[in-house]
Formats: C-alpha cells, structure tokens, sequence
C-alpha cells in the first residue's frame, strides 16, 4: 500500500509542490489548507502533473480541528505514515514594535501548531511502529536576523523541540526531520504582513521621520530585496522536503540550498555568537 502523507499549508509555495512531488513519488497525499477556497493552484497543479490529491481544510491553530482531520485521515486510510508540517506566518518588526498579539500569532502557527499537529500523529505511528515528520523551519530557525525577532523566536523553538523529541521518537521507528529553506520565491513572502507588496518584494512602510528604527529598517529591507530577487524557487525547495520524508537515509537537518547551508552552518558553529552578530549588524546600516 502506498505510503499516506499528510502535508500542511499546501495552498500555494513550497507547500503545493511538496504535495505534488510527494504523489508524483508514488504517496497518497492528504493536502491540507486553511481554506480549500484557496486550491485552485494546487488542484491545477495537481492535474498538470497528472497526480491525485486529497484536499481537506486544516487551520493548525484549530487544534479540536486538526485532531478531526488526522482522526478522519487514520478512518480513511488506517495509518498515517508521513506529516510535513509546512504551514507557517512571517513578520517583520524589531521587538519594540511587536505587541505581545504579534508574539503570540507567531508562536500559535510556527510553534505551537506545529507542536499540536506533531502530537496528534505520534501514537499511531509509535503503535505502527513507523513514521517520518518532517518539519520546514527556516534559515531563521538557526540564525536570528533583524526584523524577524518573532518570526526567529517560534522557529528556534520548534527546531529546539524537533532535536529534543527526535532520539527519543526514533526509539519507536520514527524519523524525525527539519527542513531550513533560505529565501524561497513563494506567496510566504508577500503576506508577511505590512511590509512587503503583493509581488513579494519588501516595501518601505511609512515609519515617519521620528522612529528610531526606520533608517534600519529601510537598510534592512533593502538587502531583502537583493535576497529575494535570487530566491531559490519553491519547486527546488520542495524536492529537497519530498527527499526528506521519503529517503531510505534520513537525517535530522536538512537545507534546501547551498547558500541555506553555509548561513545556517554560520550559527551552527560560532560558540561565541560573534560570527552571527558580526554578519547581520551590517545588514541594519549603510555604508
């Protein structure tokens, strides 16, 4: 039987071709979106690729909700073999200019949704004795940047229960992944909301001349521009989450570009934090 994927925030991004390239791989992919009013891409997609899909509405935030999906996903199908936890929320702002709503918004989808929809799938697959998760964080998961003082915060934190869960899980047969994508041509950029245009390039909002943030804020998104003007497509980045869930050699990190992985290789081994510090202070000023 083929393997039965669950896969979150597909309705666009990296997140449409995951599920695509998952059932291009031979899976029945559980697609899930917030509001199945928005699959019209990925059912496009889908018939392009002469694939089947299973699309079903999925808030990570409804937590009595996700608990009805993966339960009507397991009467369905009777297991449940891989979850790609892909949905996730951008912000820009310095910490200052974040209200604790803000801070929250960005914990309930890239933390504790995550965390939620984690929790849901490992008993069947501990009693299956099987299983792949396969989380997609960021290069922001390993490296705090200006401005995405919220958006890093959520994703360490789910990185850090990702890497204390994995050996654990692993003792039951399941594989526990991270997926650290850099800058990704995708409609993640364009609702990070206020600051970037519907096209996904950073716009500078109108700070006014008394904020003291605005002169490093405007450097700051200047350099987003240049970054996401080469912003590896989601296509690319997807083929490296499909590889994840359905390798017979998993490992814990992965990155889904060679820039991706010398910037998180950055933190990952700068004991001190001066090599990070050092790096993206110049990213908040000009020369």
């Amino acid at each position: 039987m083929p393997q039965i994927a669950v896969v979150t925030g597909t309705s666009s991004g990296m997140g449409l071709h995951t599920a695509v390239q998952l059932a291009t791989a031979g899976a029945t992919v559980v697609a899930t979106l917030r509001d199945p009013a928005r699959a019209e891409a990925l059912r496009a997609a889908a018939s392009a690729a002469e694939v089947r899909l299973d699309i079903r509405a999925l808030d990570v935030t409804d937590h009595r909700g996700a608990s009805r999906c993966i339960e009507d996903v397991l009467a369905t199908y009777g297991q449940l073999d891989i979850l790609v936890n892909n949905a996730g929320r951008g912000a820009v702002a310095s910490l200052e200019q974040l209200t604790m709503a803000d801070l929250q918004a960005q914990l309930d989808v890239n933390y504790l949704g995550v965390a939620a929809l984690t929790k849901l799938v490992l008993a069947p697959m501990r009693l299956a004795g099987r299983g792949r998760i396969v989380t997609v964080t960021s290069v922001g998961g390993a490296v705090g940047q200006p401005f995405a003082d919220a958006y890093c915060a959520a994703k360490f934190a789910v990185e850090g229960l990702m890497q204390s869960l994995a050996p654990v899980v692993a003792q039951f047969g399941i594989d526990v992944s991270l997926v650290e994508p850099g800058a990704v041509a995708s409609d993640f950029v364009a609702n990070v909301a206020g600051v970037l245009t519907p096209h996904g390039e950073p716009a500078v909002p109108d700070t006014g001349s008394d904020d003291p943030y605005a002169a490093m804020l405007q450097c700051y998104l200047a350099r987003s521009r240049s970054a996401f003007a080469a912003a590896q497509s989601p296509a690319d980045a997807a083929a490296v989450i499909v590889e994840a869930a359905i390798t017979d050699s998993p490992k814990f990190r992965w990155q889904t570009s060679a820039g991706a992985s010398g910037f998180v290789g950055l933190s990952l081994a700068d004991l001190d934090g001066s090599r990070v510090l050092g790096q993206t202070s110049t990213w908040v000023h000009s020369e």
